[in-house]
C-alpha cells in the first residue's frame, strides 16, 4: 500500500488532469518551462529588474505615459477661445487615437508586469503558455497600431502650418516617443516568441511520460491483459465426470 501512495504521488507531478503538467522542482523535470524557472522559488525583485524583458516593459510603460499625458495636457489648443484643437493640424481623431493607444499600452504594461512577476510562482505549464500567448498578441497588435499612429501624427504634423500658438516641442516629443514605442514593443514581441519557442523545446524535451519512466524505483501500472486464458487443473476431471454423470464409488 505504501508503495502505491508513493508511486501515485510521484506520478501526480508530471500528469494532472489528462496533460496538465505541474513544474515543481520535485520530479524529473530539471529546467523551468517558457522562460522562467521552476515553481515554488522565492522572489527575487532585484533580479526581476535587471531582466531585459522587465527593462524593456517599463520603457514602454513610460513612452506611454508620455504620449497620452502629454497630449492630454498640452495637445490641444484654443485659438478663437470657441472649441479646443488638436494641435496635430486641428484633427482631433490624431490626438484621441494617439490618447486611446497610450492609456491602453500604459494599462497593458502594468498588467503584464505583475504576471511577470507572479510568472515564476505558476507550477502549471498550460498556463504558463496562456500567458507568454497572450503577451506575444497584444504586444504584436501594439506594435502595429504604434507604427499607425507614428506615421498618422507624423503625417498631420507635416500638415500643420500655424504653430506659433502651438508647443512645438510637445508635438515633437509624441511623435518621437511613438516612435520608440514601435522598438520596445517589437522588442517584447521578440522576447514572447524566444520565450514561446524555449517552452515548448524544454518542455518536450525534459517531460517524461509516467507510462514509459524507467527511471523511477516503482514501476508504473500495467496497462494490459494476458493474452491466453490458462484452464484450471481441476476442470478437466471435473467436466469429464459431468459429462459421464454420476458414478457411484466402488468399493
Amino acid at each position: 500500500m505504501q508503495n502505491l501512495l508513493d508511486h501515485k504521488s510521484w506520478s501526480q507531478l508530471r500528469e494532472v488532469n489528462a496533460g496538465e503538467v505541474d513544474l515543481w522542482p520535485c520530479g524529473g523535470m530539471e529546467s523551468g518551462a517558457y522562460g522562467a524557472s521552476l515553481a515554488g522559488g522565492s522572489f527575487d525583485l532585484l533580479a526581476f529588474l535587471k531582466q531585459p524583458q522587465t527593462i524593456v516593459r517599463l520603457l514602454s510603460w513610460v513612452f506611454a505615459i508620455v504620449v497620452f499625458a502629454t497630449i492630454t495636457g498640452e495637445g490641444y489648443t484654443n485659438p478663437d477661445n470657441n472649441t479646443n484643437k488638436c494641435m496635430f493640424n486641428n484633427n482631433d481623431s490624431a490626438c484621441s487615437y494617439a490618447v486611446g493607444i497610450g492609456v491602453l499600452a500604459f494599462l497593458a504594461c502594468v498588467v503584464f508586469l505583475v504576471l511577470d512577476a507572479y510568472f515564476p510562482q505558476i507550477s502549471n505549464a498550460k498556463e504558463r503558455k496562456y500567458i507568454v500567448t497572450a503577451d506575444l498578441a497584444f504586444s504584436g497588435v501594439w506594435t502595429f497600431l504604434w507604427f499607425i499612429c507614428f506615421c498618422y501624427l507624423a503625417n498631420q504634423w507635416s500638415k500643420t502650418s500655424k504653430t506659433e500658438s502651438l508647443i512645438v516641442d510637445a508635438a515633437r516629443a509624441v511623435v518621437a516617443f511613438s516612435f520608440f514605442s514601435i522598438i520596445t514593443w517589437g522588442l517584447l514581441v521578440f522576447f514572447a516568441v524566444t520565450r514561446y519557442r524555449q517552452g515548448v523545446t524544454e518542455f518536450s524535451q525534459n517531460y517524461t511520460d509516467p507510462a514509459h519512466d524507467h527511471t523511477t524505483p516503482y514501476p508504473p501500472y500495467a496497462t494490459t491483459v494476458p493474452q491466453g486464458y490458462q484452464q484450471s487443473p481441476f476442470s478437466s476431471g471435473t467436466e469429464h465426470q459431468g459429462d459421464g454423470g454420476y458414478q457411484p464409488p466402488t468399493y
